[in-house]
């Protein structure tokens, strides 16, 4: 295949997952996409994943392998858009996988409309646990990024992977090397490049809930770097919480639980919520930030006690 030839670039980061491995690599092997190259970001998984790689890629010419170093997630992702030669190109983490038929109406989709510069589809978030929910959308297109953002509330799904992103949008853009929550942090840059977007009803990415995953066991730090990611957008005026009262109740969530798990001094600003949407709100209202996050951890310690 020619690179002229090359439609869709998808990139598959891979440590220590023996067990999902195949089911993933399937599900991509199997959509109906012409033009398709897929890499294998092989991060120096120490398991069984880089012969499968390479056993994969000897079965099926459309994969490439790269093998490196141990960087961690961005660093796997960030290799496999310096390689990518699609015109477009996407994610699909290595414990996840695909439903039939849901690239290709997206590719052509974005060949047809040449001002979008990534198309959404939906998302069976969570699959394997009781929290399991399918997460869809209209048939929209955006030129407004401050009417996406807030109307689909993009700040609670800004995964890499349940988008397909003409490349050019990554020229200058990489994920961050080293954070936790880096589509929170790199989102916010994609669609400040943006012309538009869309989001659309068809195909499916299954996140499958992972207990020994990154956001299952995220840290102190991992809610600091997120908070750090809202932080940096809600300067963007596109992306500013103002009127939102729900994005903004999510930044007052996110804090309280990086304060409950760091005890680092609080850091949003203060609002004053409109409406009354929980007793949080009424809180916040009265106390703000800094009392707000004393009181939810002294209850925190107080329930703690009395169950022991």
């Amino acid at each position: 295949m020619t690179d002229r030839g090359r439609k869709l670039s998808v990139i598959v980061p891979i440590y220590k997952v023996e067990d999902t491995l195949d089911r993933c690599i399937e599900s991509i092997v199997a959509q109906k996409c012409s033009g398709m190259e897929i890499i294998l970001v092989d991060d120096g998984s120490p398991d069984r994943c880089p012969a499968m790689c390479d056993e994969w890629a000897l079965r099926d010419s459309r994969i490439r392998v790269i093998h490196k170093k141990n960087g961690g997630l961005s660093d796997a992702r960030n290799a496999g858009i310096d390689a990518a030669q699609g015109e477009f190109l996407t994610f699909v983490d290595s414990d996840d996988y695909l439903s039939p038929l849901t690239y290709h109406p997206l590719v052509c989709f974005l060949e047809a409309h040449e001002e979008v510069d990534f198309v959404e589809f939906p998302v069976q978030e969570h699959e394997g646990s009781d929290k399991r929910h399918l997460l869809t959308f209209e048939e929209t297109v955006y030129t407004d990024i401050r009417h996406y953002w807030h109307q689909t509330e993009g700040w609670r799904h800004s995964y890499a992977w349940n988008k397909i992103y003409r490349r050019q949008l990554f020229q200058n853009i990489r994920f961050p090397r080293g954070k936790v929550f880096e589509d929170m942090h790199t989102l916010p840059l994609l669609l400040a490049q943006c012309r538009s977007l869309a989001t659309a009803g068809t195909g499916c990415y299954h996140y499958t809930y992972n207990r020994n995953g990154i956001t299952a066991l995220a840290d102190a730090e991992a809610y600091r770097s997120l908070l750090q990611a809202h932080m940096k957008a809600i300067q963007m005026p596109a992306l500013a919480p103002d009127g939102d009262e729900r994005y903004y109740l999510e930044l007052v969530n996110i804090q309280i639980y990086a304060h409950e798990l760091s005890g680092d001094k609080p850091v949003i600003p203060y609002i004053r919520f409109r409406s009354i949407i929980c007793m949080k709100t009424i809180l916040f209202n009265i106390f703000g930030i800094r009392i707000l996050c004393s009181l939810n951890r002294f209850m925190r310690k107080f329930i703690k006690r009395k169950r022991q």
